[in-house]
């Protein structure tokens, strides 16, 4: 999983700690205040409440580089507000409204003719009350089950033949790789900005503030081994500054240095219960292996912040790891709460397909290409899971017809819609002439000339036509496209046989044996590595719908 997702959360939560961002980087690359006059960039976005409700009638303040107000405005009925006119610089955004604390960001970079969206959460005003036990976070759902251990084993069972298990475990690979990139922080700052703050390290070597802020950018860039010297002089200088520490933890687990991360981020947790480090824990525990650790990190970060990111990462975490039951339930918790999240719908289907759902699997998919039918996401995951059923649904097909429509120059669009076709055609009620589904093909093979499941599939298509030299011709294209392809080993060895052409068949056999026994070994391998988790549920049936 991604390090750095750990640092952005679904709506930007204004604490104490986003305060601290400094003012001096202004002075060092960007425009003054003075400079800025009426333009056309604008500021955008909305103010919700920790459930995501909007805040109408909110007053928002825009200042200039932290000086006198500039503009003010109120929210609508849809909790939104917007500044326009407005010219490159760094401004400052201040959201108030009754009943809740204020929030507030001091630096922002517009580009001149940007146009930048900014959403902001308002915490409600609490009363003064004894702190909750930090052993018993105050989960809004709590879970029905526990995850009590692991097991390491190749004899993962299943539902179906083979196909359908491992069709199971890519999707639920592929689910959890939906997580990763999903926390990345705010935007790094320009080239001029690293290059400023380099240039305020060098005059002043001692400033706490150019370290930490250069290491911060560094971070942001993708370079946290780069990151790593400047943020560790920054807690020389400072010790007791979290975020510089939070910052040099996730330099570290980027870089690929664990035992560094896990000791930093652990000191943290001492003082700073927080979600992040609970889920920069669960990063670094699951990098090194500790998959139990990593899915109770990934259960407190959500406990902590029930955020849609933390409610989707712990739930792809257990269906990583083969507990389909427990993510069905965190996904479903996790649709409550933001039931417009496409990826918690995926995971749900995910989690039904894995538990043998699979009709329920592909209503979940079809419902989450609905939220935004161009995403092509969704999609991607029905074509996958139609690849373990014999005939797919007409709601599926019909909805990688819209996919192929939507983005008719998609290979993997063409592709998935010429599948579902063919293999509908053992469906009187859903016919399909071939014609239609060689063009898809061939239009597939045209848009991405190394798209070998597609020569596959025209092989199959011209051998059922009985047109064996144009389905041979389309097995060895596939096998150019990736040598290690198993079916095209068969297929042509088939087709060779099928033609008299005895001695190019063993060969093509003998090949295809061999890669069968290589990619078995593979998975098993990989099965070994993926530990499965040891769950029991509580007050639950035996098996619920979703």
């Amino acid at each position: 999983m991604n390090f750095r997702r750990a640092l952005r959360p679904s709506l930007v939560n204004v604490t104490a700690r986003n305060l601290t961002a400094i003012a001096f980087i202004v002075t060092l690359y960007l425009p003054s205040h003075s400079q800025v006059a009426a333009g056309n960039a604008s500021l955008y976005g909305s103010v919700r409440d920790p459930a995501g409700k909007p805040i109408a009638s909110a007053t928002i303040h825009l200042e200039v580089d932290g000086e006198a107000e500039l503009q003010a405005t109120h929210t609508d009925a849809q909790g939104e507000y917007s500044f326009t006119g407005l010219s490159g610089g760094i401004y400052g955004l201040k959201a108030e409204s009754a009943g809740y604390t204020n929030a507030a960001i001091p630096s922002i970079f517009v580009a001149a003719k940007e146009a930048k969206s900014l959403d902001l959460r308002l915490e409600p005003v609490k009363a003064a009350s004894p702190p909750p036990s930090a052993s018993a976070p105050q989960f809004f759902d709590p879970p029905q089950f526990t995850v009590s251990g692991v097991t390491d084993t190749t004899s993962l069972g299943g539902h179906g033949p083979d196909t359908v298990i491992r069709t199971r475990e890519t999707i639920a690979k592929e689910t959890a790789s939906l997580a990763k990139g999903s926390r990345i922080s705010e935007p790094a700052a320009p080239e001029s900005a690293e290059k400023a703050l380099r240039n305020a390290v060098k005059r002043e070597p001692g400033s706490f503030t150019a370290n930490h802020e250069l290491g911060k950018v560094l971070v942001r860039r993708g370079r946290e081994r780069e990151a790593i010297p400047y943020l560790q002089r920054a807690a020389q200088l400072n010790s007791g500054d979290y975020q510089n520490s939070f910052e040099l933890a996730v330099a570290y687990a980027g870089s690929g240095d664990y035992s560094h991360a896990l000791d930093t981020a652990q000191a943290l947790l001492a003082h700073h219960d927080s979600a992040p480090l609970h889920h920069l824990l669960a990063d670094v525990e699951e990098k090194q292996g500790n998959s139990l650790e990593a899915v109770r990190e990934y259960q407190r970060a959500a406990e902590l912040d029930s955020s849609e990111p933390n409610l989707f990462d712990w739930g792809s975490e257990l269906l990583l790891h083969h507990a389909a039951e427990p993510a069905a339930q965190v996904f479903t918790s996790g649709h409550r709460r933001f039931p417009l999240s496409v990826r918690m719908l995926i995971g749900l289907g995910a989690a039904d397909f894995a538990d043998g759902s699979y009709d329920q699997a592909v209503e979940q998919i079809c419902t989450a290409s609905d939220l935004n039918p161009e995403d092509p996401v969704p999609y991607r995951f029905l074509g996958k899971m139609q690849q373990a059923q014999s005939v797919p649904s007409g709601q599926l097909v019909e909805k990688l017809h819209r996919f192929v429509t939507l983005h008719p120059d998609n290979a993997e669009a063409n592709y998935f819609y010429a599948v579902g076709l063919w293999k509908q055609r053992k469906n009187e009620q859903a016919p399909a002439t071939a014609s239609q589904i060689e063009t898809l093909l061939n239009r597939t093979v045209r848009l991405d000339p190394r798209f070998d499941a597609a020569y596959v599939q025209l092989g199959i298509l011209h051998a059922e036509q009985r047109d064996l030299t144009q389905a041979i011709t389309d097995f060895r294209r596939a096998i150019d496209a990736a040598p290690d392809l198993e079916e095209a080993h068969y297929r042509l060895a088939q087709a060779y046989r099928e033609t008299g052409q005895t001695e190019q068949a063993k060969a093509e056999m003998k090949l295809y044996q061999r890669l069968a026994q290589e990619s078995q070994q593979k998975i098993e391998r990989e099965r070994h590595e993926i530990r499965q988790f040891v769950y029991t549920l509580r007050d639950q049936p035996p098996h619920q719908s979703h």
